[in-house]
């Protein structure tokens, strides 16, 4: 086993493949001083279990590169580290303490024992404090899954960094060694479980072709402490079975599920359970057949039971009604379920209404199914982020999601502490990101990219974590520790967010992107297969002024949340002008908190942003003599790329919008110089096939 995990390839070593696990000679020799008086040697006091052997093989390994020192597992009465387990710590959880003048890592099962060792080495990567240490720690979330949207034919839905890493034609009899370095950089951050296909699903992952490449990828991942969870297509009874019918309510469908589930458990005895999107954009659901959608997830809840399966059935719903309002929708079809879902069935739930925007407020189903234990459904991928060409660090959009207030039971019913149980005693809690690798070499296409994979799994396990802590580690562990350079590196992080919602979406606009692939601005569009697939849907802008009124006097999807939500967004003149758009309609010549009438600000903001990226791209230049120069002259290019899309936000949406507001860009910023038409034919590029 330890043979195995020693493949993670180092042929480049800066070239982004090892991500944030680089264990290159530490440069301060007071800290390698320091670190060496517990790196005589390891000792195991458990059982060499696969998932206890990863850590060990990971510990020596880390500490050689790190110190430069090779550790053996010969025990010494002083100056060792020593593996040991500790059945009164929670699952999963750890302990480190220095005592005796050794360093104690303790484990409540074999994935506490590994997620302390990758603990201690993040100290010692960070340059942290190890003398006199006692750390105890236990994730708050109890399954911390990725979500591949990856299908048979190698491609990626949403994915912006190359191919699938999964190589079905080669599997089961060829692994890929980039399995496992996956699989060592999940463990080290705290995800356990893997979804690897596509939620929009080929029924052929249920076939024992499939079943035995699945089989294969559980077993690599198996030893990181990592489950795999399968995608799967609603009506495989038909396609697979040849059954008439897939109604969840049919005895025959019924068996058809409970002998393929046992069929699965013989392949992979530790299965997590479905992944299932249903009556959702075309996919086949229990909606078909009369049924509700807690019908369809109970009849798949009671195959997978007697294996402790789970069902993660997601909320991802919505009809094309031209005159609702989509915001609605998922509330409207699982609040009434809510206590009718079996025991071992969780629902997830994206963080926000719509789909991924770059700002939303929260989705008004959390704190509203107190007996139905929700998952949170992120997306690090970049959808409508700008792909892997624009530097965003969604940690401040995870956090500034996870710390609203629901007001659920009261003020502090934050939406973390709806998801963690904490709120309403949810037997089983999850949380899921939708996941940005692929095939690139540096796994995510943009190098800063990474930052978002390495986030979300810090915060799945601790969502207490301020996205500055969590950019500070990870910078120091994949980039540099000069201080100077750290600093610049996290403004730049913490900044970038905002700086392309100004650049794209100020003041609440939302899904005013590009037809299908969702990049590049079309505010513009008006005709689709779905009207809630169009820009016109959502902006609603006119020579009155724009924004969709979800109001009472509108939609009144503001009625979903709790009256002390609504209280924060019910008035136009005292609404968080960054939610401004999404819950009211606007006139163009209203005078904002800001000072500045709805149109200045409009311009004002996209403006803001194109000088956001300028600064990054000045800040990125200032650290180039501290970092990588192949690392930095790949994002410096991004930028530059960056600043050009930005660009063509900017013109697209000023000089759209001002055809209805009829009103000159504000005093001092200058026009765009191209006009719309020329715009209009830019964005048509983006969407050609």
């Amino acid at each position: 086993m330890i043979c195995l995990l020693l493949c993670f390839c180092v042929a480049h070593a800066d070239d982004g493949y090892r991500l944030w696990l680089k264990y290159d000679l530490l440069s301060n020799s007071s800290k390698r001083s320091e670190y060496r008086r517990f790196a005589r040697f390891i000792e195991v006091r458990t059982e060499p279990t696969p998932v206890v052997e990863t850590a060990l093989a990971e510990l020596q390994r880390g500490i050689q590169g790190l110190l430069g020192t090779k550790v053996g597992t010969t025990p010494k009465s002083r100056g060792g580290v020593i593996l040991q387990k500790d059945g009164s710590l929670p699952e999963e959880g750890y302990l480190i303490e220095s005592k005796d003048g050794n360093l104690l890592i303790s484990g409540s099962d074999d994935r506490g024992i590994l997620y302390g060792c990758f603990e201690l080495l993040r100290l010692m990567q960070t340059e942290s404090q190890v003398s006199g240490i006692k750390i105890r720690q236990a994730p708050k979330i109890r399954l911390r899954m990725l979500n591949h949207w990856d299908n048979p034919l190698g491609t990626i839905e949403r994915g912006y960094a190359g191919a699938s890493l999964w190589k079905w034609y080669e599997l089961p009899e060829t692994i890929d060694p980039r399995y496992r370095d996956y699989a060592r950089a999940n463990a080290s951050i705290g995800i356990n479980a893997v979804a690897v296909n596509n939620v929009n699903a080929s029924a052929r992952f249920l076939t024992a072709e499939y079943l035995n490449k699945v089989k294969a990828l559980a077993d690599v991942l198996r030893p990181y402490g990592i489950r795999v969870f399968l995608s799967i297509n609603f009506a495989s009874p038909k396609i697979l079975g040849k059954l008439p019918t897939s109604d969840p309510l049919a005895p025959e469908v019924r068996n058809w599920w409970n002998e393929k589930v046992k069929e699965i458990y013989r392949y992979i005895p530790d299965f997590g359970g479905f992944l299932v999107k249903a009556n959702s954009e075309g996919e086949p659901g229990p909606q078909e057949h009369g049924r509700t959608h807690a019908d369809g997830a109970n009849m798949l809840a009671e195959a997978l039971r007697p294996f402790q399966g789970k069902v993660i059935w997601r909320a991802f719903v919505y009809s094309p009604d031209p005159a609702g309002d989509r915001f609605k929708e998922a509330y409207h079809e699982f609040k009434p379920l809510d206590g009718n879902f079996d025991k071992n069935v969780i629902v997830q739930v994206k963080n926000g209404p719509i789909d991924f925007q770059p700002r939303e407020p929260f989705h008004p189903l959390f704190g509203a199914m107190p007996k139905t234990p929700l998952a949170m459904e992120f997306q690090i991928t970049q959808e409508y982020l700008g792909f892997s060409t624009n530097l965003v660090y969604l940690a401040t959009l995870f956090k500034e999601c996870l710390e609203t207030d629901t007001y659920a039971s009261g003020k502090g019913s934050t939406v973390a502490r709806i998801i963690d149980g904490s709120v309403h005693q949810y037997p089983f809690t999850a949380i899921a990101g939708v996941a940005n690798s692929g095939s690139d070499r540096n796994w995510t296409g943009h190098l800063m990219s990474q930052a978002n994979w390495y986030a979300f799994g810090r915060l799945a396990w601790d969502h207490t974590l301020s996205e500055a802590q969590i950019a500070d580690e990870w910078i120091k562990m994949t980039w540099t520790k000069d201080p100077a350079a750290v600093s610049g590196i996290k403004n730049i992080l913490l900044r970038s967010r905002e700086i392309y919602v100004n650049h794209t979406t100020p003041l609440g606009l939302h899904h005013v992107i590009g037809q299908g692939i969702h990049f590049g601005p079309e505010p513009w569009l008006s005709r689709s297969a779905r009207p809630d697939w169009t820009s016109v849907y959502y902006h609603r802008a006119d020579s009155s002024g724009i924004g969709f009124d979800r109001t009472i006097s509108g939609s009144n999807a503001l009625g979903l949340y709790r009256p002390e939500v609504q209280q924060q967004w019910k008035d136009p003149e005292t609404c968080d002008v960054k939610y401004l758009l999404w819950f009211h309609r606007v006139s163009w010549n209203k005078k904002l908190s800001t000072g500045r009438l709805l149109w200045d600000e409009f311009c004002m903001r996209y403006y803001q942003g194109i000088e956001g990226v300028r600064w990054m791209q000045d800040e990125w230049n200032k650290v180039r003599p501290l970092v990588d120069p192949e690392m930095h002259a790949d994002v410096a290019g991004r930028l530059a790329v960056q600043l050009r899309e930005a660009l063509n936000w900017r013109d697209a949406c000023i000089l759209y919008f001002q055809t209805f507001s009829q009103k000159p860009v504000p005093s001092p910023l200058q026009p765009p110089t191209r006009t719309l038409e020329e715009l209009k034919k830019i964005v048509e590029i983006y969407q050609l096939k």
